[in-house]
């Protein structure tokens, strides 16, 4: 085929099988080990051969003659590098999947990523919502994050998403490479073809199930899985909070800004293209600090948020600098003087844009309704039902924002996290099948992100079982299945409890050295791992000089492989990486004081003798997991010798495996 035809999108992957020279087959699990590059710290191998092998240049693909083409294999492909996909493919590659995750940009994260550094928010959203902030993957890299990166750097949180990916042998990552097209076969993804212009690469990759955590659905797209766009009208789910007629606008994007004092006075000079803000504008957009700029900077939803996105940039910017202008040069705000911005971002935040249609759609209902139940649940949000006007700023005579808070958190089903007409597609985080009303609460990254990890474990229980998530969701053995798992990883599930027939703790007594009253030890085993309303779950004990030990004791002896503990990490506080000064005084950036930092675990053998197992210290998190070599344990007690700083040892569960 001559080079100088033209290549219709549509016919790409076509044309993908035409090559001058070959292709390259490589499994995404890498090479030999003879082959394999130079190890990771922690002796993780990483081959970087796999994404870049060594071919001769005359290994082109026709119609892109300065690109190599290279073909990948794996289980689990997931395009979008946010918090939903991050957690979607660390959840699928620790459950043994080989997992491809493809990022179009350069770091992980998303919003909250240094590029654009929107905090992380979620169900802990008020006063009254306290206690309910998300478990699992989320909660181990906030942890990670607050105890390593206390003065609060975003690019230290990229790193930390970039060095937790690349710690899973079972995870290949792409970035600075964009999913551009994909092959459909009676309704299933057959392949997708990724491109790399900065290596000069081709990916064509072939897959058992597909994850689109892209925001704007861009592998749906190319799928051809039915979507929807805009808001929905009253009529079409009884919505309360419904437009009266559907529109295609969406809530808009934002551009936020850092400041910091220099101790001298700083001025500032607007460029020519920035917006004249007045007082006036700003009636319901109030400037409390400057420190960290303000998401209600928001435009564009009155536009096509995906099309659109250069002039969108460009307004916001002129607004952005526009109200640093007002701040700095209005005479309104004197105390301003001697702070400087010292960060623009570059990139719009967006929040709203197509959403993937799943077999069920969750509404207004689902979010509001307290007598909603799900039996495929697999995760939870809290966020209030937070919408705003489509041309945000320019929408001065109206409050930036309306939110409704539901009564308390609520379920979301696997059933909305995979497409009704693409076998194979899966999705997770703002895309995911809801209305615009129910959307307002699920876009939050702390939510997003307990799908992804939700969607990822399905994900990979879907490759090894060979079976659609359709087929998983509507066994209810596999969705028990599933649910447990997911509670083992520390994702909470409102109403569904530790029932895991191979966790030999369940069969177990319990006695403690000490305990406070309402806090007992019996909590550890009752199969929940937060405190609810009304309800403690866990064991407490004052720390002695001593230290307060717990034990399990069976009636026969157990063979035990792998431990697990789950300790209090401070749900009922704010745990954000923020700019925002507000913010980070409610918050401790370092380890949680609650979490137990040091201690021991020790065994009785048939004959009642004690053997020390093994002994942990300075931990911060709140999940810990230990293999030991196999041993026979009438019982197994964990003897705690201090914490962060708190005067009580803390416990939610004690699991064993043999």
């Amino acid at each position: 085929m001559s080079s100088k035809q033209s290549i219709n999108r549509r016919n790409f992957l076509a044309l993908a099988g035409s090559t001058v020279g070959y292709s390259v087959l490589v499994c995404a699990d890498g090479l030999d080990a003879a082959q394999a590059s130079t190890p990771l710290p922690d002796e993780i191998p990483k081959n970087f051969d796999t994404i870049a092998p060594p071919v001769p240049g005359s290994m082109r693909f026709a119609g892109e003659p300065n690109m190599t083409l290279v073909d990948l294999a794996c289980d689990v492909f997931i395009a979008g590098g946010g918090m939903s996909g991050v957690c979607a493919a660390i959840s699928a590659a620790r459950h043994g999947a080989k997992v491809i995750l493809v990022q179009d940009r350069s770091r992980l994260g998303g919003n909250s990523s240094s590029e654009i550094r929107m905090h992380i928010v979620g169900a802990d959203c008020s006063d009254h919502r306290l206690g309910w902030r998300e478990g699992g993957l989320i909660e181990e890299l906030r942890l990670a994050d607050s105890a390593n990166n206390p003065h609060r750097c975003f690019e230290l949180w990229d790193l930390l998403l970039y060095d937790k990916a690349q710690r899973e042998p079972n995870l290949t990552l792409l970035l600075d490479s964009t999913l551009f097209a994909a092959e459909t076969k009676d309704g299933e993804i057959r392949r997708v073809m990724v491109r790399c212009d900065k290596t000069e690469h081709l990916y064509r990759i072939q897959s058992k199930l597909y994850l689109d955590c892209t925001g704007d659905s861009r592998l749906a797209l190319e799928a051809g899985a039915e979507m929807r766009w805009g808001r929905e009208a009253k009529s079409e789910f009884n919505e309360s909070l419904g437009m009266d007629t559907a529109d295609r606008q969406t809530l808009g994007s934002s551009i936020l800004f850092t400041a910091r004092d220099y101790g001298k006075p700083v001025p500032f000079t607007p460029p020519t293209w920035a917006r004249k803000v007045t007082k006036k504008q700003l009636k319901f957009r109030r400037i409390k600090s400057w420190e960290y700029g303000y998401w209600w900077l928001e435009w564009g939803g009155q536009l096509d948020t995906i099309r659109d996105n250069e002039r969108i940039r460009f307004e916001l910017l002129a607004i952005v600098m526009g109200v640093w202008d007002y701040i700095k040069n209005s005479g309104d705000l004197p105390d301003s003087a001697n702070w400087g911005m010292d960060w623009v971002g570059m990139i719009p935040g967006k929040r709203e844009s197509r959403r993937i249609i799943g077999d069920h759609i969750l509404t207004e209902h689902d979010l509001t309704g307290n007598d909603v139940q799900f039996d495929d649940a697999v995760c939870f949000g809290g966020w209030p039902l937070d919408d705003h006007p489509p041309s945000g700023f320019d929408c001065s005579n109206e409050k930036p924002c309306t939110q409704i808070y539901p009564d308390q958190p609520y379920n979301i089903p696997l059933r909305s996290l995979y497409n009704r007409n693409i076998r194979n597609l899966m999705m997770a985080g703002r895309n995911i099948s809801a209305s615009h009303v129910a959307f307002t609460s699920t876009r939050v990254m702390s939510t997003c992100a307990v799908m992804g990890q939700a969607a990822g474990t399905a994900a990979a229980i879907c490759a090894k079982n060979d079976i659609t998530p359709r087929q998983l969701a509507q066994n209810k053995k596999q969705v028990t299945k599933l649910q447990q798992i997911l509670l083992r990883d520390d994702q909470t599930i409102i109403g569904v409890h530790n029932a895991d027939t191979n966790d030999v703790a369940r069969n177990a007594k319990v006695s403690a050295s000490d305990q406070i009253k309402g806090a007992d030890a019996e909590h550890v085993l009752n199969g929940y791992v937060r405190d609810m309303p009304n309800k403690v779950n866990l064991w407490a004990a004052y720390i002695s000089n001593s230290g307060p030990w717990i034990e399990l004791t069976w009636p026969e002896p157990q063979k035990l492989t792998h431990i697990q503990i789950t300790f209090d990490s401070g749900f009922q506080r704010l745990l954000r990486l923020t700019a925002q000064e507000s913010y980070t005084k409610k918050i401790i950036r370092g380890p949680q004081p609650e979490t137990v930092r040091d201690y021991e675990l020790s065994y009785t053998d048939a004959a009642g003798k004690r053997h020390k197992l093994l002994s942990v210290t300075k931990n911060y998190q709140r999940l810990n997991r230990h293999e030991i070599s196999p041993v026979e344990a009438k019982s197994l007690r964990l003897h705690i010798t201090a914490t962060n700083g708190a005067d009580t040892a803390r416990v939610f569960e004690i699991r064993c495996y043999a």
